[in-house]
């Protein structure tokens, strides 16, 4: 039973909602919707108003990443989680190498090894709270990486590990922070319900030459791919700024207007700039505390976007979570599948770095008072 414990009012972020995903929308965009329903909401996705929103999707992208000349934003619906899937069907030539340091960079290698046209993938693991290094391989055709692992907090530089091979980044808890050189990849792609201030099911992939070869080299081997999956057909859709299938077109104006936003407050380096004051609050209120530590030792993997603090045996997280969500801070809690007595705290530009200053007092005080109790 979670005690009944009231903040005081200077203890109550301004926005009460902190989660790694779905994450905090910001309000100006949800207006910004509402007031464009009427002419937006319920149209054809093949018609001018929603393929013009593609369009900023995709050019906005090109800007904030500085991608170069040949580079391409490719859209698809089904969220990372198909983006796996269509990998496995049209980027993977025979042999992948997975660096799986969580729940989620473990998926993708669990999708390459169940595979039946695939060679079994080479995984390289690490214990949780740590990431691995990738092990250049002339067998290799492509080299999965994960920019940032949300179940645990952990960050990871992207490099490209060998001359061949495509570099395949997971980058949906990184991409819109962390900084990233677009020739070290050749796909970067995400779901834009974290950093982007969107919704799920869609994902977006920033492709190299290199990769929009592969892609139809596969294509033009004859090998089967679901439509649903196929990354040549995303392809095709996506330069007629559009989707194969039907997307949800609220993700799509949300993701839309974030990206413009971005770009006029200074893009990447604003972007940067909040969740570095955000996330090092956490991290330096966690240091400095008798009861909680960052989860991940190794500053230097420590996340931009994503912290996960441990607190002490005595200090019960669950507790700690269900009075802060009954006072209106939502989604503080760890990634369940860790199995850690953990708080796990979004640092995404669309929180304020204020409110994370907030919140840290306020776990204090719910501590302090159940320690009374």
């Amino acid at each position: 039973m979670i005690p009944q414990i009231t903040l005081p009012p200077d203890l109550l972020p301004r926005d009460g909602r902190f989660g790694s995903g779905p994450s905090k929308v910001d309000p100006i965009a949800v207006a910004a919707l509402a007031a464009a329903a009427d002419g937006y909401l319920g149209t054809s996705h093949r018609k001018a108003g929603v393929r013009g929103v593609v369009g900023r999707i995709r050019s906005g992208l090109v800007s904030l990443y500085g991608l170069p000349d040949g580079y391409e934003v490719v859209l698809g619906v089904g969220g990372a989680t198909a983006f796996w899937d269509a990998a496995a069907f049209g980027l993977i030539e025979h042999t992948s190498q997975h660096l799986v340091f969580g729940e989620f960079s473990g998926k993708f290698a669990a999708v390459a090894a169940g595979a039946p046209h695939l060679a079994d993938p080479q995984v390289i693991e690490s214990a949780p709270g740590s990431h691995p290094l990738p092990r250049p391989d002339e067998a290799v055709d492509l080299y999965a990486l994960t920019h940032n692992e949300t179940s645990t907090g952990v960050m990871m530089p992207v490099r490209r590990p060998a001359a061949r091979g495509l570099v395949v980044v997971d980058a949906t808890s990184a991409a819109g922070v962390a900084p990233v050189d677009p020739g070290e990849f050749d796909v970067y792609y995400f779901s834009p319900q974290k950093a982007f201030g969107s919704e799920g099911g869609l994902w977006v992939a920033l492709c190299s030459p290199a990769a929009i070869d592969r892609i139809g080299s596969i294509a033009e081997s004859g090998r089967w791919r679901p439509p649903f999956l196929d990354l040549a057909l995303a392809l095709d859709n996506s330069r007629k700024d559009q989707t194969y299938n039907t997307p949800a077109l609220a993700t799509l104006f949300l993701l839309a207007h974030q990206i413009d936003a971005m770009l006029e407050r200074g893009g990447l380096a604003w972007a940067q700039e909040r969740s570095v004051r955000s996330s090092r609050t956490i991290y330096e209120w966690a240091e400095a505390s008798e009861y909680a530590e960052p989860f991940v030792t190794d500053p230097a993997m420590r996340s931009l976007t994503v912290a996960t603090i441990d607190l002490a045996a005595a200090v019960d997280a669950d507790t700690v979570e269900g009075v802060l969500r009954a006072n209106g801070i939502l989604d503080t809690f760890g990634y369940r599948k860790l199995g850690r007595n953990q708080l796990r705290v979004a640092c995404f530009p669309n929180i304020d770095p204020d409110d994370i200053a907030t919140l840290v007092a306020a776990i204090d005080h719910v501590v302090e008072e159940l320690r009374r109790a």
